[in-house]
């Protein structure tokens, strides 16, 4: 593919959802739709939630471009529509509220779309059974939206997590292209490329203090396009960069929600106890929270890089592990050392 004309798509997304971003503040204020501070968040004034409807529709509407025009091949119209489809579900939640069971109804039938339509290679690399290896994709898969919508919960994350595992994916898939792995023919660089940059194109409007919120109708459309993004990874035989890119996050959230389903709270209400909120709540600010985010990630990537190797896969999970557990003490100290300040502010 043109390097020109993947930059212009990426370009093109990533200034339409900066722009669109900053136009819906005043939208979005004007007509009260507004994330209010309550003892669960970590912001301390009203901010305007939404701007997932430029974010996401940015990369949408480039991505259905791109296969309008046959840069990208039109089997990739399930995921857009499956993605379209929890954004109008989501924006009604972040407008009037819905229970999680229409919201779970809507994250099965997206991820049914897709596995029934586009099923992707085998996740689990032949341990299990073909049909099961879909079952078991579908509901990690389904586990991965819930997390990443989970984990939006200090400004500059969301957007900071997206740029980092979408940008994985795409130096994974150059990667293949550099090094002949034919297993990765066909990855997903321009679809990744977008995600880069309508994230990067948000990130202005949402690094501390955050002038916007993405909302449900952008982090639920978000985590569900990265998920197609590692497990179309994982299903061309890349299984360990598909593991390695959001360890972080994978170990935050799993461990948080564990902990909470053990002491009997309903995980699907908004908390603050993932390991960087902890931080947070005890005086990290939110832009350094985010920076060892980045620094993770940025340690993650290069362990992605590792897995295609040859025999690197284990090693370069298992270093993954360690750099994802470094990161959870890491904000565990910071928070037990910091003197509590409202709201983690800076």
């Amino acid at each position: 593919m043109d390097g020109l004309i993947i930059a212009a798509f990426a370009a093109g997304a990533g200034a339409a959802a900066w722009a669109g971003a900053g136009a819906l503040r005043g939208v979005l204020r004007a007509r009260a739709i507004l994330d209010h501070p309550n003892a669960r968040s970590s912001h301390g004034a009203p901010v305007p939630r939404g701007a997932g409807i430029a974010v996401v529709g940015a990369a949408l509407v480039a991505w259905a471009l791109a296969m309008a025009l046959s840069v990208v091949a039109t089997t990739n119209a399930p995921v857009l529509l499956g993605a379209l489809g929890l954004a109008l579900v989501s924006w009604v939640d972040d407008v009037k509220g819905l229970g999680a069971p229409p919201r779970l109804a809507a994250q099965v039938a997206a991820v049914a779309l897709v596995m029934v339509a586009v099923p992707p290679g085998l996740a689990f690399q032949g341990w299990l059974p073909a049909p099961l290896d879909h079952v078991a994709a579908a509901i990690a898969w389904l586990w991965f939206v819930n997390l990443f919508n989970f984990m939006d919960g200090i400004d500059g994350i969301a957007g900071a997590e997206t740029a980092c595992v979408a940008g994985g994916v795409a130096l994974i898939a150059g990667f293949a292209g550099l090094m002949g792995l034919a297993g990765l023919a066909g990855a997903p660089l321009l679809p990744a490329l977008l995600l880069v940059a309508v994230a990067v194109g948000f990130l202005p409007w949402n690094w501390h203090p955050a002038r916007i919120f993405l909302g449900d109708v952008g982090s639920v459309p978000l985590g569900f396009m990265l998920g197609w993004l590692l497990l179309d990874l994982a299903g061309r035989g890349a299984w360990a960069a598909a593991l390695i890119l959001p360890a972080y996050f994978l170990a935050d959230a799993t461990w948080t929600l564990a902990r909470r389903a053990l002491r009997g709270e309903a995980i699907w209400r908004a908390h603050r106890e993932h390991f960087y909120q902890r931080a947070v709540h005890g005086g990290l600010s939110h832009a350094a929270a985010v920076r060892a985010v980045l620094a993770c990630n940025a340690a993650l990537v290069s362990c992605a890089a590792l897995s295609l190797a040859g025999t690197g896969a284990t090693i370069a999970a298992l270093c993954a592990a360690a750099v994802s557990v470094a990161a959870l003490l890491w904000y565990f100290r910071s928070a037990a050392r910091r003197p509590p300040r409202p709201g983690g502010q800076s």
